[in-house]
C-alpha cells in the first residue's frame, strides 16, 4: 500500500489566541489539545527519543505560553508554533551533544522523481519481512547521518507532509532554502541506498529506473 501524507485542514486558532494573549488560561489550554499531538510528532522525529521528545514539547509549549505577547496576529499559529517546537529540539540536541536515534517509517523520495516513493508491501515470506526490518534499520542509520537543519526539513515534507511555502513559514527560512535541503538529504539518501538496493522494494532498484 502507498503512504501518502494527509492534507493539513485550516483551523481558525484566533480567538484562543485572543483569548490567551488576555490571559485566558483555558485558553492556551485548549490550544496545546489541539497542537500537542503534532507537536510531540515533530519532535519525536527529530529527536528520536520519546522522553526526548515529551520534554522538548512541554519546554515549546512552556515557551510558547510566555511568548505569546511575540505572536504577530494574522500569521500561522501553528507554523510560529513548530517553529518553537524545533528550536527547542535543537538546543536540547546542542546541550546534551548527541545525535538523535530517530527512525524514518515514512517513506524516502528519489530526489530526481519526488513523486515515487517508495512503497510499503506487507511481506508474503518470512525472509521478505527480514528484508524489511533490515531496510528498515538502514533506513534509521541513514537519518542520522544527516545533519539537523537537512533532518528537519526531510521530517516536515516528507513524514509530516508539508508543503515548501508552510515548511519555510515553520522554520523561518526562504523556500529557496527548504528546497535545496530536501534536495541534499534525498540525494544523500538516495546515494546511501545505491550500496544496499537489494533491501529497496524491485521497482525501485536504480537499475530498474527509466
Amino acid at each position: 500500500m502507498r503512504t501518502t501524507t494527509q492534507p493539513h485542514p485550516t483551523t481558525d486558532d484566533r480567538p484562543l489566541v485572543e483569548a490567551a494573549q488576555a490571559g485566558d488560561l483555558d485558553a492556551f489550554n485548549q490550544l496545546v489539545g489541539r497542537y500537542q499531538r503534532l507537536a510531540y510528532n515533530v519532535a519525536y522525529r527529530i529527536m528520536g527519543d520519546a522522553d526526548a521528545a515529551a520534554d522538548a514539547t512541554q519546554e515549546a509549549f512552556l515557551a510558547a505560553y510566555r511568548k505569546l505577547d511575540t505572536y504577530q496576529p494574522g500569521t500561522s499559529f501553528k507554523a510560529w508554533l513548530l517553529r518553537i517546537v524545533t528550536n527547542k529540539c535543537y538546543d536540547a540536541l546542542r546541550a546534551h551533544k548527541r545525535r538523535p536515534t530517530a527512525s524514518l517509517d515514512a517513506l524516502l523520495l528519489d530526489p530526481d522523481k519526488p513523486d515515487r516513493p517508495f512503497e510499503q508491501v506487507a511481506p508474503e515470506r518470512p525472509d521478505e519481512a527480514v528484508e524489511q526490518q533490515e531496510l528498515h534499520e538502514l533506513l534509521q542509520a541513514l537519518l542520522l547521518t544527516l545533519p539537523p537543519d537537512q533532518r528537519a526539513v526531510l521530517v516536515l515534507a516528507d513524514i509530516q507532509g508539508y508543503k515548501y511555502h508552510e515548511i519555510a513559514e515553520i522554520l523561518g527560512i526562504e523556500i529557496g532554502t527548504v528546497k535545496s535541503r530536501l534536495f541534499r538529504a534525498r540525494r544523500k539518501m538516495r546515494d546511501a541506498l545505491r550500496e544496499h538496493e537489494e533491501l529497496l522494494p524491485p521497482a525501485y532498484r536504480f537499475q530498474n529506473r527509466p
